[in-house]
């Protein structure tokens, strides 16, 4: 259920006179669940939904779906043609000269651009002078996790990293028994894992082998069976969920070499890798105590510039990490200075992954962890990789 005091408060501490919610097809899940609007509503045309910092929210929709947005306080106003439509947007922004929407200027963070330019020119025509990016304020509504929501993703992290060292030690063991053993075959027997814990998850996992590695969405196949013989490097990004409502993931990334002796080469750039991941985590966990703000991108910088000093800079061809929610990649701030320049803020309730990858032309490296930042700690939730681990 949408918590008017709670967005109006937001709203207010943004800086911006009110929040405008549009929707044509069901085009913005993001506004069906700040709203709390069924996702399956039919939706043919458009609906429109103001809450501004002070007052009442207003309302405006179709004659023929009429009945929409009920469910939310506020004044409605019921439009047919289109120019009541404009009319109708007029009277609903009155006195509002600068508001928020699912918007980014030049499409700067994705993840919210969900308004199409033609909207945007209608709410300018309409009497609006700024529109605002609402990326901070769907984070305050999106990504912040409850408490159970952290108890779940604990308990799922558990499950996960017991399955992950299962997988490691069923590799040794195909190995000991002289049988053949193979990405597809790993990737199913983790899925199996997962049914037996009562996870979920929306992909199966990457098991990627040697060169494989350097591919960072590489996926396994039934069709192409890549084996894993004794000598080769593994990595296992895996991620999952509890079958229970509100569940969130975890997600993570180790790395395995199958004998007792790892080439040094492997281990460095590994070590590399761990550095890295490591830098990252520490200046998100200095500025939650110290009360600093942190953006993503200030995250990336601190991750990518470990890999850069040691001449691996080009290697790295990702983000360094993603909101993580009820969806893998979440709605809140990403580590990215790569991809996107995210300035959003890193609020406290929110989770993210660290995930420096180093993918060079013989093996790839990535080594991934969980960071959940309180009100006045952060820190890693799950285990943390410290050495390769050795698959004998």
């Amino acid at each position: 259920m949408m918590n008017l005091s709670a967005i109006q408060d937001a709203i207010r501490q943004e800086g911006v006179d009110g929040w405008l919610f549009f929707d044509h097809h069901v085009r913005d899940p993001l506004a069906y669940r700040v709203l709390g609007l069924p996702l399956n509503m039919h939706v043919t045309r458009r609906w429109y939904y103001f809450i501004p910092a002070q007052g009442e929210p207003g309302k405006m929709v179709h004659r023929i779906e009429a009945g929409h947005l009920d469910s939310l306080p506020g004044s409605k106003f019921v439009y047919s043609s289109w120019d009541t439509q404009r009319d109708g947007l007029q009277k609903l922004l009155s006195g509002s000269r600068r508001i928020a929407m699912q918007y980014s200027p030049l499409c700067a963070i994705p993840y919210v651009a969900m308004v199409d330019a033609g909207t945007i020119e209608l709410v300018r025509v309409a009497g609006v002078e700024e529109i605002h990016s609402s990326a901070d304020l769907i984070q305050m509504f999106e990504a912040r996790w409850t408490a159970e929501q952290y108890e779940m993703h604990v308990q799922a992290g558990t499950l996960v990293d017991r399955i992950r060292r299962e997988a490691f030690e069923w590799i040794g063991t195909r190995h000991r028994a002289q049988s053949t053993v193979t990405e597809f075959g790993v990737q199913q027997f983790i899925m199996e894992r997962f049914s037996e814990a009562s996870l979920e998850t929306d992909h199966p996992p990457i098991v990627a082998v040697n060169a494989n590695a350097s591919d960072p969405h590489y996926a396994p196949s039934a069709e192409a069976q890549v084996e894993i013989r004794p000598g080769d490097s593994v990595l296992i990004d895996l991620w999952a969920k509890l079958i229970k409502p509100q569940a969130v993931f975890y997600d993570i990334t180790w790395m395995g070499y199958c004998g007792v002796t790892p080439p040094d080469r492997l281990v460095n750039v590994f070590a590399v890798g761990m550095e890295a991941r490591d830098a990252a985590v520490t200046l998100v966990a200095k500025a939650a105590e110290e009360g600093r703000g942190l953006q993503g991108f200030e995250v990336d910088d601190a991750c990518r510039g470990v890999i850069k000093a040691h001449g691996y800079g080009e290697y790295f061809v990702h983000r360094t990490g993603h909101s993580i929610g009820t969806d893998v990649h979440g709605s809140g701030a990403n580590m990215d200075n790569l991809e996107t320049h995210d300035v959003r803020r890193i609020i406290p309730g929110t989770c993210f992954s660290v995930e420096p990858g180093i993918y060079l032309a013989e093996f790839g490296v990535r080594t991934e962890v969980n960071v959940y930042v309180g009100e006045h700690r952060a820190g890693v939730t799950g285990e943390v990789q410290r050495k390769l681990v050795e698959v004998v």
